[in-house]
């Protein structure tokens, strides 16, 4: 696949960059070049993503890529192996350093008619002083999306990577509160007042079966998920009549975080399932981080897709 590079404008009207429009068939796509984000998935008339306004900054962090971890690491400070390292703190209200470098960067993009790839890298910085190149490349599909990441390290050391993404979803005009959410996790992480992890606890079979998006309040992170004998886990949620969006996780994406919000713009309740390579505040426990050797590269997948 040969992807030109984007030579369209920057709408001034929009904190986030550049928007691809991708389109097979009757499946669209639309990528927001800051943060990499993930902002639309359409198929036929049907919506998969809630939409937000173009003059908006992403909500709730939608769509977006984070890396080079996800979620919270406590206070910004971490052991590097010995050498102590302070994050900037970007999650004031519970002093955190959240979701990673790359949320607010404008990536580079390439691009066809139903594919692009963004990059971006990671330069030395307070609190993670490696460099690592980063890309994201979206691929539609007749029944979705898949996405491919891939992250290799430029430094002269190993370097710590986790990497995350963290898309919101619908069905079309289906109430996300009457969709029924399953997610094959047998182990939850249990979270003090910042959101950071205090420990585990058995996950409800009920969530395995499948449970209705209104009758439950989420931002809780899972482990020990099942792969079905493909070798991915795969979370969906289920409308009424039937139709089921399913979001699917291939090697290396261990981890998963559910949240449900009633701050998504213009939607009562909003859902986001979040593949992820490690936990909350991995970069103390050690969960899930992956030590790249120098010129190693690591390369994920997961997808979309609607039936």
């Amino acid at each position: 696949m040969h992807l030109e590079p984007y030579d369209g404008e920057v709408n001034s009207a929009s904190p986030t960059g550049i928007q691809v429009h991708l389109q097979l068939g009757d499946v669209s796509a639309q990528i927001a070049q800051v943060g990499a984000s993930l902002r639309a998935l359409r198929i036929g008339a049907v919506d998969l993503i809630p939409p937000y306004p173009l003059d908006a900054p992403t909500p709730s962090c939608s769509g977006v890529v984070l890396a080079p971890w996800p979620n919270r690491v406590r206070d910004g400070r971490w052991d590097d192996r010995g050498a102590e390292r302070q994050l900037a703190i970007t999650e004031p209200k519970f002093r955190n350093a959240s979701h990673g470098l790359l949320r607010f960067t404008a990536y580079d993009i390439s691009e066809t008619a139903s594919a692009a790839t963004l990059t971006a890298t990671i330069v030395p910085q307070t609190g993670y002083p490696y460099l690592v190149e980063t890309s994201v490349t979206y691929v539609l599909r007749a029944d979705g999306i898949d996405v491919t990441h891939a992250l290799t390290n430029r430094s002269a050391t190993a370097a710590p990577v986790a990497l995350g993404t963290h898309p919101f979803f619908m069905i079309g005009d289906v109430d996300t509160q009457d969709l029924v959410l399953r997610v094959p996790a047998h182990t939850a992480f249990e979270t003090d007042e910042r959101m950071l992890p205090t420990g585990t606890r058995p996950v409800d079979a009920a969530l395995r079966d499948g449970i209705r998006v209104g009758d439950t309040s989420l931002d809780t992170g899972f482990a020990d998920l099942d792969r079905d004998p493909d070798g991915l886990v795969r979370h969906s949620l289920t409308a009424p009549d039937g139709r089921r969006l399913t979001v699917w996780q291939g090697a290396g994406f261990d981890f998963v975080q559910v949240f449900t919000t009633d701050k998504y713009p213009g939607q009562p309740l909003a859902v986001a399932i979040e593949p992820m390579t490690a936990p909350a505040d991995a970069l103390n426990s050690g969960a899930g981080i992956r030590h790249l050797d120098p010129g190693e590269t690591w390369t994920l997948e997961w997808g979309i897709t609607l039936d």
